[in-house]
């Protein structure tokens, strides 16, 4: 019998689903990926992931970037991503892989991943809210707590950027594996981490994957890249979820000029995860250093 489609998640740790940009989103998720990148290139919308930092605080530190921030911000004005988030086909196969009811998800981040224009970069092996010196029973503890969320890239251009380590978001790393994931430094060659392979999608193919799962990227300034890198999750991960979501700083999702920009569906998703940031006190802090 063929596994399904949660089956094969949870085995993997990943999974590529096709055909989730619809005809009725593509055209407007288009036009407004051009606008959102190109005043992110120019300097006029300073939320942006920065070439030389790896992982959040992003700082300005370097005119170049590898991502957008809070696409579905307000001051953008770019409607099309929080359609396309709250998408019939989008939302239910978010539903299927997480095994829950609609009423139970919350929005959390939607930021997009491009090319740097004027160096190639590369992110280092990491898991997303596991330090990379964890030690063995640490990351095994780590890795036992179901956060209850999952994370996407959808790609608008072909994309080879992604390399995992399928089955690695259930199991501590081996020794050589740990030898090539801790320490700051990319790797020259990620198909040296055993075990690792390269996912490649097509335009309007999806991968979600576990955000433990072991993973790294690289980005080639002389390919284009146009993906759309989002996650959401259920209020069941309560604080487990917190830091890895709140860390990239989502107070402007409060503001009544946001939830006026979405449809029914969209308020009672960001009710959720306002309810999430303010049951939180102080400072989440960062799951990851640079």
């Amino acid at each position: 019998m063929k596994p399904s489609l949660k089956e094969l998640y949870d085995e993997q740790g990943y999974v590529i689903v096709p055909g989730l940009v619809t005809p009725e989103h593509l055209d407007a998720l288009e036009s407004a990926s051009e606008r959102v990148i190109a005043r992110t290139r120019s300097g006029q919308w300073p939320h942006r992931r920065t070439v030389g930092r790896q992982f959040p605080p992003y700082g300005d530190g370097d005119p170049d970037s590898w991502g957008v921030q809070h696409v579905m911000h307000p001051e953008l004005g770019e409607k099309a991503f929080a359609r396309w988030y709250t998408s019939d086909a989008l939302v239910g196969t978010v539903r299927e892989l997480l095994g829950c009811k609609e009423e139970d998800l919350q929005m959390e981040l939607f930021n997009m991943l491009i090319n740097p224009t004027s160096n190639s970069f590369a992110l280092r092996w990491h898991r997303d809210d596991v330090r990379e010196n964890a030690t063995e029973d640490e990351e095994r503890e780590a890795l036992s707590v179901w956060h209850h969320g999952t994370q996407w890239n959808t790609a608008l251009r072909t994309d080879s950027c992604l390399y995992v380590v399928p089955g690695s978001h259930k199991a501590p790393r081996t020794p050589s594996q740990r030898a090539l994931s801790s320490t700051p430094n990319p790797p020259k060659d990620p198909l040296a981490m055993p075990g690792a392979i390269k996912v490649t999608l097509q335009p309007g193919e999806t991968v979600f994957y576990n955000n433990n799962i072991l993973h790294c990227a690289t980005y080639d300034a002389s390919a284009p890249r146009v993906t759309l890198h989002a996650c959401m999750g259920e209020v069941r991960g309560g604080a487990a979820r917190a830091r890895n979501i709140l860390q990239h700083g989502l107070q402007w999702m409060k503001e009544d000029r946001f939830a006026d920009t979405l449809d029914g569906r969209g308020r009672k998703m960001l009710d959720r995860i306002v309810r999430l940031q303010e049951s939180v006190d102080g400072d989440v802090g960062y799951s990851l250093a640079n």
